[in-house]
């Protein structure tokens, strides 16, 4: 009987994916190696270039492999990514011998598991404070209320990853106490701290107004974007907060205090907004997700991805970015007014409007 050509085909390709899996296994030796050189000699581990080269590289093979550019630089991405993770892994051992102690109040919660995460694989020892550990048998640095940590002058930094609406009560708890080290705080709206950081300037305390643009949810192997809403003065600032965010895919945006909630109003407040006035507007068609989804569009699927995400979040926290932030009428306003241009645009099938209005908003959302 004849050999099944597909069989042999298909071995064929199991051969070839094992010869790759033992490459990947090699490069990722090869990337740990990397990453005890640079732990030993405290260097950072560079990302941004080596990237930009080796997708470059992948980019011109596409042709001769038959795939597009696209497949290729998702593949080495994704090989790129492990890499860096190993590296990173490799190092931690030495890290821990010149980390610090940092406490995390809310460390319990989404955001203080994934502080934790993130400070530990810097090397630092890191100890948690938050009433849900009242329930949990005693167990050294793990505190569940304030009072209960001995002395806050032992940490490099105390972490508030609270509530949104809780968070200035928990600061003004922790400037009353004045430690020695930097409050971070990780606010999406600081409006409402004002006059903590005006308490915690008389009595010399140092706050850090830090955002970080991203949910628990996120992958510490992923570009990580924190905001810094200085007030004290962004060289000073940088010069606290800079080493204790020391990461290969860490990336620091700094901006005036005043400014944070104006920028958070359309980062957060107008996406979140859309995503929540899609879902909502959705719920009046009268018509069923599974009828949606068997006749979707590309773009009807992706917009219902985003906001599935959305939605899912806690709602809690999603009021409080809408109700705090001080520019919400802002927001609403142009949400408002460009909808009622829009309607009158489609009413009166003005296509050189219409046009314009797509013209002017692909530039302002255009990738500098």
């Amino acid at each position: 009987m004849p050999e099944n050509p597909l069989s042999s085909l298909r071995d064929a390709i199991a051969d070839v994916d094992r010869t790759i899996l033992e490459l990947l296994r090699r490069r990722m030796e090869l990337a740990a190696e990397v990453g005890r050189v640079v732990a030993a000699d405290d260097l950072p581990i560079e990302v941004r270039d080596v990237e930009d080269r080796v997708l470059s590289r992948a980019r011109q093979f596409s042709a001769s492999c038959g795939v597009s550019e696209q497949v290729l630089e998702e593949v080495f991405t994704a090989i790129i990514r492990g890499s860096v993770e190993r590296q990173h892994r490799v190092g931690i051992a030495l890290r821990e011998r010149r980390g610090t102690r940092m406490l995390i109040v809310g460390g319990a919660g989404g955001m203080g598991a994934w502080l934790r995460g993130f400070l530990e694989l810097a090397g630092h020892t890191v100890e948690l404070l938050d009433p849900v550990l009242a329930e949990l048998a005693d167990q050294p640095g793990r505190f569940a209320e304030l009072a209960q940590v001995p002395d806050l002058d032992a940490y490099a930094a105390i972490w508030v990853s609270v509530p949104l609406a809780r968070t200035p009560e928990v600061v003004a708890e922790l400037v009353a106490r004045h430690p020695d080290g930097p409050i971070i705080e990780i606010a999406s709206i600081k409006d409402p701290l004002t006059p903590v950081l005006a308490d915690a300037a008389r009595a010399g305390a140092r706050i850090v107004a830090l955002h970080p643009m991203f949910g628990p949810g996120k992958s510490l192997y992923e570009p990580l974007t924190f905001v810094l809403a200085h007030h004290r003065g962004e060289a000073v600032e940088r010069q606290e907060i800079e080493p204790l965010l020391s990461h290969p895919y860490t990336r620091l945006v700094a901006v005036p205090f005043p400014h944070h909630d104006e920028l958070m109003g359309w980062l957060l407040g107008l996406a979140h907004l859309v995503n929540i006035l899609f879902g909502a507007a959705i719920t009046r068609s009268g018509i069923s997700a599974a009828e949606l989804h068997a006749c979707a569009s590309t773009t009807f699927l992706r917009q219902a991805a985003t906001a599935g995400r959305v939605l899912s979040e806690d709602p809690d926290l999603y009021l409080d970015i809408q109700r705090l932030n001080p520019y919400r009428q802002q927001v609403y306003q142009a949400a408002r007014e460009t909808l009622a241009d829009l309607e009158a645009m489609v009413e009166g099938a003005d296509r050189g409007a219409f046009r314009e209005l797509l013209l002017a908003a692909r530039e302002a959302l255009r990738e500098p």
